[in-house]
């Protein structure tokens, strides 16, 4: 019997409906009927986009033509809902004053040999704190109005705790600039750095996630973060001539805190890296977006969470965290923690300790105070079959 299969399909970052069958004529005619099908060569296979008519038309035809057809897959599956869009504020409107403050201060960000990423973060913030000061001067300025700032303009709308400690680093560099006397830099406060675990997928979560990760470039790119703990700009910034295949090394470039480091290129990387790197041919970049320049950090979480609903992972992931999984199956494979916070360029041995913390290796020795009462309970009085939880209780 003549056999199709629909299935959810992510396809240039829009939600489409896979149809897949053994090649036939009949059901190749069919589909081609339909303008709004299409041919992936990257998914080998026809789709046409995602909606309840599209799927609705495509099954009438499909029956029509006295086709069995498979939507099993798509009976449970919902369109990801889009975040609510909150009312934005105005964009601010600066005056002739105000823009050469702005100017100034990126310029000695840039004198201070900051970061373009920590250029970028900062300024983003004083413009809110110019915006917020408007023509009054610097020497007016008090301790009090930089709360205020804080509290309408930073807490008030939700930023994240290190969002918020970025945005007081911004400030303490306005304020050495301008020499503001009435705020004393030290007396500023940020919030306690955030102490969460991260999120970890085990080794064999890791292994399904690639397996069911269909496109041959997606799977790369996640091989490729996982196999060397790379942050996600890190990755998208990767060249072809910091690859190197005989060495098995990868040079990492200008990383954050504007270090270059060198990191291990897996072998058994190397087949799937020849296989893409052959059927896709990237000129500059490892990954390379449709125009030839980078890949997109969006187009690599949108697939990142598509392959995580097929492996079956519920847990919140992220292209970190599979850099946190990196890092924490290297401690439990004995990897000494001085050499992992070289392979990820951390500055501080502090910054790495934190995967001793999820690490399974020493935790996994450890029993529960229950497990050991009950044993030694049990080696006491060996007839005592009251102490086995899964039976019954005397009351």
């Amino acid at each position: 019997m003549k056999k199709v299969t629909l299935s959810p399909l992510l396809h240039k970052d829009e939600w489409q409906i896979a149809i897949k069958f053994q090649f036939h004529h009949e059901i190749k005619s069919l589909l081609k009927e339909e303008e709004i099908v299409k041919w992936s060569r990257t998914h080998a296979c026809y789709y046409i986009p995602y909606s309840q008519e599209n799927k609705q038309r495509l099954y009438t035809r499909l029956r029509a033509g006295h086709i069995f057809v498979d939507y099993s897959a798509m009976q449970h599956f919902n369109l990801p809902q889009k975040k609510e869009v909150k009312e934005a504020r105005p964009a601010p409107t600066f005056s002739r004053k105000q823009k050469k403050i702005l100017h100034e201060y990126v310029a000695y960000l840039r004198g201070q040999r900051l970061s373009e990423s920590s250029v970028r973060t900062y300024y983003h913030f004083i413009l809110k704190l110019v915006d917020f000061i408007g023509e009054r001067e610097f020497s007016e300025f008090r301790h009090r109005d930089l709360e205020l700032f804080v509290e309408q303009r930073i807490a008030a709308e939700n930023y994240s705790h290190s969002s918020h400690r970025q945005c007081i680093s911004a400030v303490k560099h306005f304020l050495e600039l301008y020499n503001c006397e009435n705020i004393t830099t030290g007396d500023i406060k940020r919030p306690k750095k955030s102490r969460f675990l991260p999120t970890v997928l085990s080794k064999e979560e890791v292994i399904k996630l690639l397996q069911v990760t269909r496109n041959l470039k997606h799977r790369a790119i996640l091989a490729m973060i996982y196999s060397g703990g790379l942050r996600i700009g890190e990755l998208l910034e990767l060249k072809l001539s910091q690859i190197d295949v005989l060495r098995r090394q990868i040079v990492i470039k200008n990383s954050k805190g504007r270090k270059d480091r060198v990191v291990v290129l897996a072998e058994s990387m190397l087949p799937l890296l020849n296989n893409y790197l052959s059927t896709y041919i990237p000129h500059v970049y490892f990954a390379e977006g449709q125009g030839g320049g980078p890949y997109s950090a969006q187009s690599v979480r949108a697939f990142l969470q598509d392959s995580c609903r097929r492996a079956g992972i519920k847990k919140k992931v992220t292209p970190h965290t599979l850099r946190h999984s990196y890092a924490t199956h290297m401690l439990e494979n004995g990897i000494d923690i001085r050499y992992i916070q070289e392979l990820l360029g951390h500055s501080k041995p502090e910054t790495t300790m934190i995967y001793t913390h999820v690490s399974r290796k020493d935790i996994m020795k450890i029993e529960s105070p229950l497990d050991v009462t009950i044993k030694e309970l049990l080696q006491s009085d060996k007839s005592n079959e009251n102490l086995l939880l899964s039976g019954k209780f005397n009351r």
